[in-house]
């Protein structure tokens, strides 16, 4: 039972990640597109699988990783996916709450498994991933808890998990939810290949009903269909906020008028830029929900980005809260 109120609650694809170091010639073998999101089914799942080294595997989800570093910050979050009600399912469950995450979606009793998705990092730490999405497609309209998205200060959608025709359905009914509450709808773009698939959807989804935008540098390119500086112009006309990454160059915060540039954190080793994107809005909106002007919001974003692609795994292995406040610390 859900009880007072929400900074965020994140709706997105329930995945559990096999992550797995290779090299480039695996890539090749297996006939995979380097650096990008592909989805599979569940026999192609099974082959790549079956070719990976030894494997890590961990609950993750693109919005599901943004929840856990927002819970890690000390937020209140809650997450909205299906998982089916096998051992993956479990898992995934176990994880996200152990961590303070609100997860009360009700499980599938029949149909395909639990998602998973299988991420192979390379030695320049990019990440090439493999998805069978299985019951993650099965989320529909039902499953959003009008409670649930009344509470949340933000409400952030996760745009891989706009593929499938009900999940869409269920998306839609959140932002209009929100709306009706008062509330603010935030959209991950996730993906350049998932922006090209729904390049026009998304326009009118922008349009209509978002009013705070997460995007790297190549899918807001890809979405306007422009380089950066004529993308960011169109942005700002578009939605209240918009955070656009830029890996190594940083991050620019974007409102009416106003572009801020927030240099990226300093690391000691890159390992895995897997979840970065995901932490990077996990830090932002936390920055958001209290009241941070949107410089240190882009700052936050940075600074839990830094922490995951440090090791391996899209979940902080470090507490947010604490690393936020000793960087503040290092500042005085």
């Amino acid at each position: 039972m859900l009880e007072g109120a929400l900074d965020v609650a994140a709706i997105g694809n329930a995945i559990v990640d096999v992550l797995a170091h290779t090299d480039d010639d695996l890539l090749d073998r297996i006939g995979v597109v380097k650096g990008v999101m592909t989805l599979v089914d569940a026999t192609r799942s099974e082959e790549i699988y079956g070719a990976l080294p030894p494997a890590v595997e961990c609950s993750g989800g693109s919005a599901a990783n943004t929840a856990a570093g927002i819970a890690s910050l000390g937020g209140r979050v809650a997450f909205i996916g299906k998982v089916k009600n096998d051992q993956l399912g479990g898992v995934f469950r176990h994880d996200l709450t152990s961590l303070g995450v609100h997860f009360s979606t009700a499980p599938a009793n029949d149909g395909p498994s639990t998602a998973r998705c299988m991420v192979m990092v390379t030695p320049d730490a990019q990440r090439t991933m493999q998805t069978y999405l299985g019951a993650a497609v099965e989320l529909s309209p039902a499953d959003i808890d009008p409670a649930i998205i009344a509470a949340a200060e933000i409400t952030y959608l996760e745009g891989y998990l706009w593929d499938p025709p009900a999940a869409k359905q269920a998306m839609l009914k959140a932002a209009d939810l929100a709306h009706e509450a008062g509330r603010k709808v935030a959209l991950s773009l996730s993906d350049p290949f998932c922006v090209e698939r729904h390049r026009g959807e998304f326009l009118t989804l922008i349009d209509d009903h978002v009013d705070i935008l997460f995007a790297n540098e190549a899918e807001i390119t890809a979405l306007y269909q422009c380089d950066l500086e004529a993308a960011v112009r169109q942005t700002r006309t578009k939605v209240e906020i918009a955070a656009i990454t830029r890996g190594a160059h940083g991050s620019l915060a974007v409102c009416g008028d106003r572009v801020t540039l927030v240099d990226a954190e300093k690391i000691a080793r890159l390992v895995d830029t897997t979840g970065a994107g995901d932490l990077y809005a996990a830090g932002f909106l936390h920055g958001l929900t209290r009241g941070r002007d949107l410089g240190e919001c882009a700052r936050l974003g940075g600074i839990c980005a830094a922490e995951v692609i440090g090791h391996m795994g899209p979940r902080p292995e470090t507490n947010l809260a604490r690393l936020v406040a000793d960087a503040v610390l290092l500042q005085m």
